[in-house]
């Protein structure tokens, strides 16, 4: 019986051995496979279940008297990683989970036999939750990386897309100085064959021939597809060569050169027969009419002769003669271009029942000038639209002074051009107004100019004597101060300024004669040429030591002739000026210029659709 006992408790003790030797030898052959981290949350591990198994001891110990044996509570963890379970949980089990605390591995053979199933089965599932911990720290520590990948990758796609760019750049650099060099061997080539004697190799010439169709068809292929293609390196390479070997057959210089000369002035010749082409048909396009334009002036007149009398009739014409409020002159036979203005000054003013327009036209777009001023009424403003024919004085006493001016512009000497010296007359009953040219677009309210100090002088304009601006203008360039009279009245250095937007003192203007003295003027000219045709010039003679200098911000000039124009200028400004010969309603106008004008036109209206008037 003594023998059985001691067997018996050998071979417990023999399983209890291997039950705790087992784990050991397996966790020895696992730490040489983890790294440096991966050997220390192993063996923390490793000293967690060992003292899991010795908490589980001890509980045992104390059920032992219980009705009922409960197992041992299993630990659930968490998904994250596991170093950071092991850190979180040591605030709150900090003997059960640190290292330092695990028991030595006797301890655990005094543990009795019922509880060496459930400890090895729970022993079993630490280690398996251990490895999906581990596992799932490896595996966002791979993620994590990751995320810097994908920035990585984001700046190497960056820094990838500026260098395309930038080779892209170099590529189209290269292209264009090929193309360059093929036309220069063009330009050589034609040379060589243009100054060949009849009894020149024949061959030679056959050959630049060849060459130059070669060159031309990839110079044209280059425009098409933005590049030169890759075979026309070797037709510029035969082209140089053939180009060699005419240098050799021709070596005399001074022909060469003599024929240069004479090609360049041949060239010079026809660039200026070429721009005075241009000239001459930019000139007749400025004079033309438009076919859109021309149809809304019948359209409208057609519909104007079948209103009734009473029908015709503009409302406020008691406000014409009111010298306290503001009035506006404007003096056109062009349809959209008093719209333009009226619109556009009624858009930008704070007090548009102040505000009276005089539009003064002839008899023939009289009819058209009021139907759309009647179908298109300028808000709370006045309007009031008269014909020439209606100033009998003007027609008796000034008419033919206009007959006898000449000019081949019919511009320069229309009474509408020249109208403006005779406000006085026009308007008697007002004391100041404000002129505004058909080819300007307001901006800015203008109620602040009719409080600008005159200092007892007449008109008040914005000057163009700098030379620093487009605008610039001298006397010298319209005046003929050569001649004795003119030169003794007239400084050549006195400061120019523009008609367009001009603020006039009607009531000094009548004390000083300015009419009577325009009309001298016009006489004298019309005996020798002492000015160039136009109004421009007759108002600086005119008006010498009689005008105030205006802000430049109230008037932009060149929007007309120069396409260079500062945007900030433009955007500042109170009023533009198309002045020049590409007006906004026409196609020469200059494209980037046309939305101010055309943005104060309802292209909507059905007449404007029926003559087919669009932006």
């Amino acid at each position: 019986m003594k023998k059985h006992r001691r067997w018996l408790r050998i071979v417990i003790l023999s399983l209890l051995s291997f039950s705790v030797l087992a784990p050991i030898m397996l966790g020895s052959l696992r730490l040489k496979a983890l790294t440096s981290i991966g050997k220390r949350e192993f063996i923390e591990d490793l000293a967690s279940i060992k003292h899991r198994a010795d908490k589980l001891r001890f509980n045992a110990v104390e059920q032992e008297g219980a009705k009922e044996l409960k197992g041992p509570k299993l630990l659930v963890f968490k998904e994250k990683d596991f170093s950071s379970v092991v850190r979180h949980s040591s605030d709150e089990n900090s003997d059960l989970y640190h290292p330092g605390n695990a028991p030595n591995a006797s301890k655990l053979l005094e543990a009795s036999a019922p509880f060496l199933k459930s400890e090895t089965t729970h022993e079993g599932k630490g280690k398996h939750q251990i490895q999906q911990n581990i596992k799932r720290g490896n595996s966002r520590k791979k993620e994590q990386p990751n995320h810097g990948g994908k920035h990585d990758q984001h700046l190497h796609n960056q820094e990838r897309g500026s260098r395309n760019q930038h080779l892209q750049s170099q590529s189209r650099m290269l292209a264009d100085e090929n193309i360059r060099r093929a036309r220069d061997q063009l330009i050589r080539a034609k040379t060589y064959l243009s100054f060949a004697p009849p009894s020149s190799n024949s061959h030679l010439m056959k050959e630049l021939r060849t060459r130059i169709k070669e060159v031309e068809q990839a110079v044209g292929d280059a425009f098409k597809d933005s590049d030169l293609p890759r075979s026309a390196s070797q037709k510029m390479k035969a082209m140089e060569a053939s180009l060699s070997k005419a240098s050799r057959a021709y070596p005399h210089c001074s022909q060469m050169v003599a024929k240069f000369r004479a090609m360049a002035y041949n060239a010079e010749e026809q660039i200026r027969v070429q721009k005075n082409q241009e000239s001459y048909l930019v000139q007749l396009a400025g004079r033309t009419t438009p076919k859109g334009l021309h149809c809304l002036s019948m359209r409208l007149t057609a519909e104007y002769f079948f209103l009734q009398p009473e029908e015709r009739k503009f409302p406020n014409q008691q406000k014409l003669n009111d010298p306290d409020l503001y009035h506006y002159a404007i003096f056109s036979d062009n349809i959209l271009a008093c719209a333009v203005v009226v619109n556009s000054t009624i858009s930008s003013a704070k007090e548009q029942e102040k505000i009276v327009f005089h539009v003064v036209t002839d008899s023939l777009n009289l009819p058209a000038i009021s139907m759309w001023f009647l179908i298109n009424p300028p808000g709370r403003a006045t309007i009031h639209i008269q014909s020439i024919e209606n100033f009998d004085w003007l027609s008796t006493k000034y008419n033919s002074t206009f007959k006898e001016q000449k000019s081949n512009d019919p511009r320069y000497t229309s009474i509408l051009n020249h109208l403006r010296f005779y406000l006085p007359d026009i308007f008697p009953a007002l004391n100041k107004i404000v002129f505004l040219d058909h080819d300007v677009v307001v901006q800015r309210d203008l109620s602040e100019i009719w409080s600008v100090d005159m200092k007892g002088k007449v008109n008040a304009a914005v000057e163009t004597c700098l030379e620093s601006e487009a605008s610039y203008h001298a006397m010298h360039m319209f005046v003929n101060l050569s001649d004795p009279f003119l030169e003794k009245r007239f400084d050549a250095n006195a400061c120019t300024w523009a008609f367009g937007m001009n603020l006039f003192e009607l009531q000094e203007w009548r004390r000083k004669n300015l009419t009577g003295l325009y009309r001298d003027y016009v006489q004298l000219g019309l005996k020798r040429p002492l000015w160039k045709a136009g109004s421009l010039p007759l108002g600086w003679i005119t008006f010498y030591n009689q005008t105030v200098a205006l802000e430049k911000r109230w008037h932009t000039l060149g929007l007309g002739y120069n396409a260079g124009l500062s945007s900030s200028d433009i955007e500042h400004a109170a009023v533009l000026h198309y002045d020049g010969v590409m007006k906004p309603w026409l196609e020469i106008g200059i494209p980037k210029y046309k939305g101010y004008w055309s943005k104060h036109l309802q292209y909507d209206q059905p007449y404007m659709q029926q003559c087919n008037i669009n932006e």
